[in-house]
């Protein structure tokens, strides 16, 4: 008869960033482990709390499934001597397979005659397997880990109980000296120790005692008491996702209550408040239909709605004394001046090998500057862009960022308005950091994409001069964020740049320093590969298939908004029926290129058939067309001029034998190749593509 299986680990409170993943864990770890071990069942639940980790599964089987195998030995030549008796490696295979040389029969697999036997695997009861669910509970990571007392076993924080059950029987292991049994715990204040006698009641005892063990209706209880809360004051609730994420996983029992604050703290920047309410105090802000901020906010109780007044109260005391400190800095900051900050970043070091913060802003300023010639910027941007850079470090030394460090850039922009300041110069302190995530928001000017591209290719290039690289998931310096945000404020600014030059800009500025570097050359292959890996992970974010990335990136990453289109249009192209004798005819000249070498020189004169000429004129044609469509950055066109050459490349080979006899015609008619090749290469390299027409 089928049985539910329950198990639950019990913890002290376990940090609310580890509980998603380490119940991910856990259900992927039991499930595999079923399938595994041939049980079959219904289903598979998991349960987190912050004080537990549960699984159960619906209807297990008793037994495993019993199997027929097959058993492959060595070939019949090898398993028979000379007078047809088995020698040892016959009698040792069967023996190994716990058969004997009476159940050997053959088998002919690709003309080899091999001997086999059958193998019956009866199914074990599930009930002497389960305990190995041991293995399950101690193989879970979690970012950070702990040993307590005199255990050796790892772990995000103590294992204070553990409940497994099969049916209403327990399933014998320890773990740190913590036996399994059939009792649990409820909430830590308003619950009661629980027995359980059956699985299937798991949820309804926890229930009973103020625990919610499903994380996703914890979330649907604080979002039920958000909405009733709007509906009853008028007022919106915005609610941040990875917030929300984080309540649910910091209360066992959700109640939502609503608190306040005085007036008068709202004439600080709504971020100040909105950073003390969430951050600090993980409560949600409240605004106007219109989106003022209100002074409100809601909080997460752990527990029930008994004395929920005290519990407001008790918490609008701590933000008070929050927002206080926040006031009092943000006054006293306005005291000071831009210069008086700046001349504090002498005293902070960025980097050990690359120096303080105040030499960072040096190169910034100097990266920015190389950037707004590239982009050929009018005077005024360009002074703009500059003095953004100049002081897009300030406000790290403000009492208000060393208090609320999330507010970098933020401050930087109220205080640079402040302190009078061009409007487009604050606004890029705080857009130079963006994006902050990888798939964060993008800054919105054109000085702010420019300074915090140089800040970020500052950083990646200083530190990989330095052998600072991120190695597997090792990367303290967030060099792969950085890398992802510059080649997104790229695509997104469609710049006529390729990602080459500004780094190239940035190793100018680095040579031009006294930190000791690699050499110019290592730097600039590892910056190519690093690159390279990146642009790789965004291209294959937008489905664009691993043969086709990589034809794109044959050379280097270039102008990537560009690279994306070339990339989505031979994405396309390579389903395309049509374009196989383009791809055919691009394909050939490449092929034929590494035999061309370098030979770039030739001679129309000595062209001597008809379809070598009309190669060459169409050539010509090209060369005039593709670059300025690629200047343009028009994928479509510049592959339409490749195109038009499909046809009398294909009669140019019909017609003619590159490698002829005669050097000079041979020569030329490779030369006329080779240009050909450049052209085809600067687009892709179609030889990489694995083209999906039936041919």
């Amino acid at each position: 008869m089928a049985k539910d299986v329950l198990i639950e680990i019990g913890l002290e409170e376990l940090p609310a960033r580890f509980i998603d993943d380490a119940e991910k864990q856990l259900l992927s770890k039991a499930t595999k482990w079923l399938e595994e071990q041939r049980i079959s069942f219904d289903s598979v639940t998991s349960f987190s709390t912050p004080r537990r980790l549960a699984v159960k599964i619906s209807n297990i089987a008793e037994y495993q499934t019993t199997i027929e195998e097959e058993a492959k030995g060595p070939a019949e030549k090898i398993a028979k001597d000379e007078n047809g008796e088995w020698t040892k490696a016959a009698i040792g295979f069967t023996k190994g397979q716990g058969k004997t040389p009476d159940d050997i029969y053959t088998k002919e697999i690709k003309g080899i005659s091999y001997i086999f036997v059958k193998k019956h695997i009866d199914g074990k009861p599930v009930s002497d397997l389960l305990p190995e669910f041991k293995g399950i509970i101690e193989s879970i990571q979690f970012g950070k880990n702990m040993r307590w007392a005199s255990e050796t076993l790892r772990y995000a924080r103590p294992i204070r109980w553990l409940v497994a059950l099969y049916g209403n029987d327990a399933i014998p292991f320890e773990i740190t000296g913590v036996q399994t049994a059939n009792k649990t715990v409820g909430h830590r204040f308003l619950g009661k120790e629980i027995t359980l006698n059956d699985p299937s009641e798991y949820e309804s005892s926890l229930a009973e005692n103020y625990v919610v063990v499903n994380s996703k209706e914890r979330e649907k209880l604080i979002l039920k008491g958000i909405e009733a809360l709007e509906k009853e004051n008028g007022f919106k609730i915005p609610v941040d996702a990875d917030l929300l994420a984080e309540v649910r996983n910091l209360v066992e029992y959700p109640t939502v209550f609503m608190g306040s604050f005085e007036d008068k703290f709202l004439h600080l920047p709504a971020e100040v408040l909105i950073t003390s309410m969430k951050e600090h105090q993980r409560y949600f802000p409240v605004i106007t239909k219109d989106g003022d901020l209100l002074p409100h906010f809601i909080g997460v109780r752990n527990g029930d709605d008994h004395h929920l007044g005290t519990v407001a109260r008790g918490n609008e005391k701590v933000l008070r004394a929050r927002l206080s400190d926040g006031e009092f800095f943000f006054e006293e900051d306005k005291k000071q001046s831009i210069s008086y900050y700046q001349e504090k970043l002498d005293r902070v070091v960025f980097q050990e090998k690359l120096g303080t913060i105040s030499d960072k802003v040096k190169r910034i300023i100097a990266i920015t500057e190389s950037i707004t010639d590239l982009l050929e910027l009018e005077e005024s941007a360009k002074k703009k862009a500059l003095r953004a850079a100049e002081i897009s470090k300030f406000d790290l030394m403000t009492n208000m960022v060393n208090e609320f460090t999330e507010l970098q850039g933020v401050i930087g922009e109220k205080y640079a308005v402040h302190f009078g300041e061009d409007a487009d110069v604050a606004q890029a302190i705080r857009e130079h950091y963006l994006p902050k995530q990888a798939n964060g928001d993008l800054p919105d000017t054109l000085i702010g994409a420019i300074v915090s591209i140089a800040d970020k290719v500052d950083t990646i290039v200083g530190c990989i001069s330095v052998g600072l690289i991120p190695t597997g998931s090792q990367d303290p310096y967030g060099l792969r964020r950085q890398a992802a945000g510059i080649l997104r404020i790229m695509e997104n600014r469609k710049w006529d740049v390729s990602l080459e030059e500004i780094l190239d800009a940035a190793l100018s500025v680095y040579q031009q320093t006294q930190i000791e570097q690699h050499s110019n050359e290592e730097v600039q292959k590892e910056l190519n590969e690093f690159f390279r890996h990146r642009a790789v992970f965004l291209l294959k974010e937008m489905d664009i298939a691993q043969d086709v990335i990589h034809a794109v990136l044959h050379a280097e990453v270039g102008r990537f908004d560009y690279t994306i289109s070339k990339a989505k249009i031979l994405a396309d192209k390579r389903n395309d029926e049509s374009f196989k004798p383009v791809q055919e005819a691009l394909t050939r000249v490449l092929n034929l290129s590494d035999k061309a070498g370098d030979t770039d020189s030739i001679t129309p004169e000595r062209f001597v058939t008809d379809t070598e000429k009309e190669l060459f004129e169409k050539y010509r044609s090209a060369k005039k067309d593709f670059p300025a469509y690629n200047q343009v950055k028009a994928a479509d066109d510049a592959l339409s001029s490749l195109a038009e050459l499909a046809e009398p490349i294909h009669e140019f080979f019909e017609n003619n034998m590159v490698m002829t006899d005669d050097i000079k015609i041979r020569a030329n008619r490779l030369g006329l190749i080779h240009e050909l090749s450049l052209m085809i290469k600067d687009f892709a390299d179609f030889r990489i593509i694995e083209w999906k027409q039936q041919f």
